[in-house]
């Protein structure tokens, strides 16, 4: 059954343009309630105060149905909800807008719906939380400004669906230094961390080289345990060597990919949760696609890519953490 949804009518006496205030923006939309985002709009709602709004929309009903339905039925108070009935009418309105969507072409695709003609001049600020490629940000953010709808700025994050739902996100913010201090109390309200990286598409820029060597030291950290195993040495001991020595990694001290080594790590539960091999091999391409636009040269951007692809398609190692490379490469179990 559809929750009864209400936006309180005062909200329209007491709206605060973007402009003329340091303080948070009333009226906010809300694009894309995938695993990330649903827990994102959670924990935004529930920081904002009541005279603040916000509209949901996922081109999934039942995500959208779901979500309005949690947050009107808590008890802790926060902004009122409404259920959008497309982009377009999730940012009519709004002061704020945020997408978290999974791909380039998505984000092109509601941008693009977002500014049609009869979309209400306002300048809003849009915040866009997607992982997709510097050049696909900086293109949608000339539409906003040719558009004069405001500004657009890219503030992709990590910490995982764990990090979403905990309220712990670090977000990486490519924005002008103008623009920060009025953007950081919203992304707090869904992370515990925000990193200003520079200029728009500059959080993108970050995001991915961290995510490149992040791929890479996954591969390498499975070979060298695997290695290393082989040669006879036990799992503990050997990671507690690397850990202390130069080869220490967040892939060999958090992650690491063999049970039994880190209690918690998805290795521990046949690989299950954590950060998707897709996702890796995804946010891995875009990085090279960003290092070949830059003419940065690559060595091992290719091979990597190859590898993770040739494992995503194996049954037991499809839909797993990136760290199930270990299983991949034949490690023992």
């Amino acid at each position: 059954m559809r929750p009864h949804l209400t936006v309180r009518s005062i909200l329209k006496a007491q709206r605060r343009t973007f402009s003329g205030t340091s303080r948070l923006l009333d009226s906010y939309g809300f694009i894309g309630l995938g695993q990330m985002g649903y827990q994102m709009a959670k924990n935004l709602r529930s920081k904002l105060p009541p005279s603040d709004s916000i509209k949901l929309f996922d081109i999934n009903s039942n995500a959208v149905n779901s979500l309005a339905g949690e947050m009107q039925s808590s008890q802790a108070g926060g902004a009122a909800v409404e259920v959008a009935r497309n982009v377009h009418d999730a940012a009519e309105e709004a002061d704020v807008v945020i997408t978290v969507l999974p791909e380039p072409s998505h984000v092109k695709g509601v941008y693009g719906e977002i500014l049609s003609p009869s979309l209400p001049k306002k300048e809003r600020v849009y915040i866009d939380c997607s992982t997709i490629d510097p050049s696909s940000s900086r293109e949608v953010a000339r539409w906003v400004a040719d558009a004069k709808q405001g500004q657009f700025v890219d503030a992709p994050m990590s910490g995982g669906v764990v990090g979403a739902a905990a309220g712990t996100l670090t977000f990486m913010l490519g924005a002008p230094d103008g623009l920060v201090p009025k953007l950081e109390p919203i992304l707090l309200r869904m992370g515990k961390r925000v990193l200003h990286c520079g200029a728009q598409g500059n959080g993108l820029s970050a995001k991915l080289a961290n995510n490149y060597l992040l791929a890479i030291n996954n591969i390498a950290t499975a070979e060298a345990m695997n290695i290393g195993i082989r040669w006879g040495l036990d799992p503990k001991t050997l990671a507690n060597i690397i850990n202390v020595s130069t080869g220490k990694c967040w892939p060999s001290e958090v992650n690491n990919p063999v049970k039994g080594v880190v209690e918690g790590a998805p290795a521990s539960r046949d690989y299950s949760g954590g950060f998707g091999i897709s996702l890796m091999k995804k946010d891995l391409k875009l990085a090279i696609v960003a290092a070949n636009e830059a003419d940065a040269k690559l060595e091992l951007g290719d091979r990597a890519r190859q590898v993770y692809e040739t494992a995503e398609q194996i049954e037991s190692c499809k839909g797993r953490d990136f760290s199930v490379i270990y299983r991949f490469l034949g490690g023992k179990e």
